[in-house]
């Protein structure tokens, strides 16, 4: 794109997730460098965690986490408006209210200074400090900026003074914000300052939300940067020019994804080529993303999933790879390369997506510079890049693999480019060799007004990924959620006059969708938590992707999803329901409706106005039976063939419907009774496991219950030796954890 059409509108998912942290390293390092690595999480005495429901969203560095607190006494820090899962674990919550962040770690640096905890050799030998610096970091009360007690603020002081080894990691609640940019450098200051940065256990840790999301940084997937960590100057754009030996190079940086959907919608853009990703969902202001792909002349996808809200625009469809599939390298948080080795062969016509480019560079003319024979040939030639007339000036330099063998390349071990600890000789990739103290200042947000007297925060669940066009398919990981919630605190239910499990409208001043509504008190009163993933294809309402609007950090570009204004109202059907079906039902026309895997089939949600008679049209062909009870407000429908059930239909006037589990489980095939299916539930009553914690060992809540009592449990690993509950993925360990307390204060009672 860069090198041969000559333009740089070219964009990455890592402008959604990871784009603020490459703004951040640049202005600090002088080179997108995350200076840690995840060894750095067992020498830590002090881990912070800024945003970053770590237990949900990074199971696997929260397991570490653990062990580190269990082996060596680490303390935790979280810093999130919700009392999140993660939140629950931590010695210290602070609680901030939404984009405050800056306050609070220029509050910290402030602290650090007027109490000598100051690294002064570290920053005159290795900083460069603007003439303004100290006094940019503002006077404000940070306890009241942040909405936090003053002895929080002060217990956060203490730990990070009495903690030199100290880690700050941070992810989406800083990076998807209108001031996430700074918020990092805020951060990336205080590290820099007390000398907690290029030693073990120590240093600000950027870790990623998408997949591969630094290996699509490295080579130069942004539209605002060039391969190989190189920039637009005259000499770096000379110096592409000539190891591709292109015809042309782009003269600037391109339009960033919301930007370029901007244009797109204007008529600017003729053409677009989306390839594994699903923006029609996932961008901020998906409306404003689905007018601008219904106005573009031709629009490409190349997808592993043939029904997507993104692929109902294209004129043309190329079958991908899939993870399973694919064949080639991913880069992770700390820098490090492994190999990704296909296990799956290719289904039908689908290609690797080098190979796609690569053939139509070659019907443009280019064949001879996309001679590409296998994903070796490629990884050779950017690793040779990552040298070419690199005299030290950028870190990223794996030219030691430039001979690597195809057979070699096929075996080749996980490879951390930059060590452990990049920054461990204090030398930084700017001009002098210095770092940069980055001067940013709070910036209050317009508070709420009458008509949107709330804030919005979107974000994942434990057991979905993005847009769900693949973890969707799953029956295990469709039980964690099975239905997109707005988490709302008591107090601001109460006065919105909401019903904990009705549904309810969420409105800003860009979109509405409905959700079904979850009281919660580890939300922050008149504020709202909507989770990402629903889309078209699996629901008529929580669009969460329709709400935040097109406002973005000024630096990155990276959309701010985090904090919207927004409204709620209860959204009041004369009808709800469910769905039980072994087939995939059709979407109803109605209020609103989700449609998730089960084990055997599908479970459909409903709610409706009007004549609940015309959703037997979502029935299969089969003997039906029916009982109806139009005084009390009750339907319910069952087709069974051959003595099985096929699917069963409830819905109610009152809300008075039976539990889903059992019908959902009477559609693995074997013979039913049609009395106990109209009844919604079995003549002799089965075990009730409670809903599902432990997804990965089908583990439910009532069942870890009675074993914490029946086998006086204590703790989490020993619910893991009894149950298995907690022992594989590990992100149900938070919600294990919380059952022994509740346990624990109930026994003693």
């Amino acid at each position: 794109m860069k090198g041969f059409i000559g333009s740089s509108n070219i964009d990455t998912n890592s402008r959604l997730c990871m784009s603020i942290g490459v703004s951040a390293h640049v202005r600090a390092f002088g080179e997108d460098i995350v200076p840690c690595s995840y060894s750095h999480l067992d020498e830590a005495d002090l881990i912070i965690l800024v945003g970053s429901n770590t237990a949900w969203c990074h199971p696997v560095i929260w397991q570490q986490i653990e062990a580190a607190r269990a082996s060596r006494g680490t303390r935790l820090i979280v810093i999130d408006p919700r009392r999140t899962e993660t939140a629950e674990r931590a010695d210290l919550h602070l609680a901030i209210a939404p984009d405050t962040d800056v306050s609070l770690f220029n509050g910290l640096l402030k602290e650090m200074r007027s109490t000598w905890q100051i690294d002064g050799r570290y920053v005159g030998d290795h900083v460069n400090v603007p003439a303004d610096f100290w006094q940019s970091l503002g006077d404000e009360d940070v306890a009241a900026t942040c909405d936090i007690p003053q002895e929080q603020l002060q217990a956060f002081y203490d730990l990070f003074a009495d903690n030199p080894k100290t880690v700050t990691l941070f992810s989406q609640g800083v990076n998807q914000s209108v001031s996430g940019t700074d918020k990092a450098n805020a951060i990336i200051n205080v590290h820099l300052a007390t000398g907690r940065i290029g030693k073990p256990g120590a240093g600000p840790f950027s870790i990623t939300g998408q997949p591969n999301a630094m290996g699509g940084r490295e080579v130069g997937g942004l539209a605002s940067m060039l391969a190989a960590h190189m920039g637009f100057s005259p000499e770096e754009r000379d110096c592409a020019q000539r190891f591709w030996q292109s015809p042309t190079i782009c003269a600037a940086p391109g339009l960033k994804a919301v930007d370029m959907f901007a244009a797109m919608a204007a008529g600017k853009i003729k053409a677009v080529w989306i390839m594994a990703t699903n923006p029609a969902v996932s961008m901020s202001d998906a409306n404003m993303a689905r007018i601008a792909l219904a106005n573009c002349p031709f629009v490409v996808v190349s997808d592993c999933i043939a029904d997507t809200d993104t692929g109902a625009y294209a004129q043309v469809r190329l079958p991908a790879l899939g993870w399973g599939e694919k064949d080639g390298t991913v880069t992770n948080s700390e820098r490090r390369i492994s190999r990704q080795r296909g296990f799956l062969g290719a289904p039908g016509e689908a290609r690797p997506d080098w190979w796609i480019m690569s053939e139509v560079a070659r019907k443009m003319g280019w064949g001879t510079s996309f001679d590409y024979t296998n994903a070796a040939t490629i990884f050779r030639e950017f690793a040779a890049q990552t040298n070419f007339e690199n005299s030290g000036e950028r870190l990223l330099d794996i030219s030691d693999l430039v001979t690597i063998t195809d057979s070699d390349y096929d075996t080749m071990a996980p490879v951390q480019w930059g060590g452990t600890s990049p920054f461990a000789s204090a030398r930084y990739s700017t001009e002098n060799g210095r770092a940069n103290f980055v001067a940013v200042k709070f910036q209050k947000r317009a508070d709420g007004n009458r008509t949107y007297p709330l804030r919005l925060n979107t974000g994942r669940y434990r057991d979905q990924w993005h847009t769900m066009t693949r973890t969707g398919l799953s029956p295990k990981l469709s039980q964690h959620r099975r239905e997109p919630l707005v988490e709302v605190h008591p107090d601001t239910m109460a006065r919105a006059r909401l019903v904990d499990g009705g549904l309810a409208s969420v409105e800003t001043p860009h979109g509405t969708s409905i959700f079904r509504v979850a009281s919660s008190a580890g939300q922050r009163r008149g504020e709202l938590f909507v989770p990402i993933h629903w889309t078209d294809r699996t629901s008529g309402g929580g669009r969460a992707g329709m709400l935040p609007g097109q406002d973005r950090d000024p630096i990155s570009g990276q959309p701010g999803f985090k904090n919207t204004p927004a409204k709620i109202t209860p959204h009041v059907a004369e009808w709800t329901g469910f769905l039980t079906s072994r087939d995939r039902p059709a979407a109803p026309d109605c209020n609103y409706w989700t449609r998730v895997r089960s084990t055997h089939g599908w479970v459909m949600e409903i709610a409706m106005d009007g004549d609940p008679g015309l959703l037997t049209a979502l029935l299969p062909e089969g003997d039906r039976a029916e009982m109806s009870d139009a005084r009390r407000g009750v339907v319910r429908s069952a087709v069974v063939v051959d003595g099985r059930l096929q699917a069963a239909l409830f819905m109610s006037r009152n809300g008075g419907l039976p539990p889903r589990d059992w019908l959902a489980a009477q559609l693995d095939g074997s013979a039913v009774s049609i009395t106990e299916v109209l009844a919604g539930r079995p003549a002799t009553p089965a075990p009730d496991r409670g809903t599902i914690v432990c997804v990965c060992f089908d583990v439910g809540m009532t069942t870890i219950i009675d074993a914490i009592a029946t086998q006086t449990l204590v703790t989490v690993e020993g619910v893991g030796k009894a149950i298995n509950a907690g022992t594989n993925c590990g992100s149900c360990r938070p919600a294990i954890a919380q059952l022994l307390a509740l346990t624990g204060e109930n026994a003693h009672a």
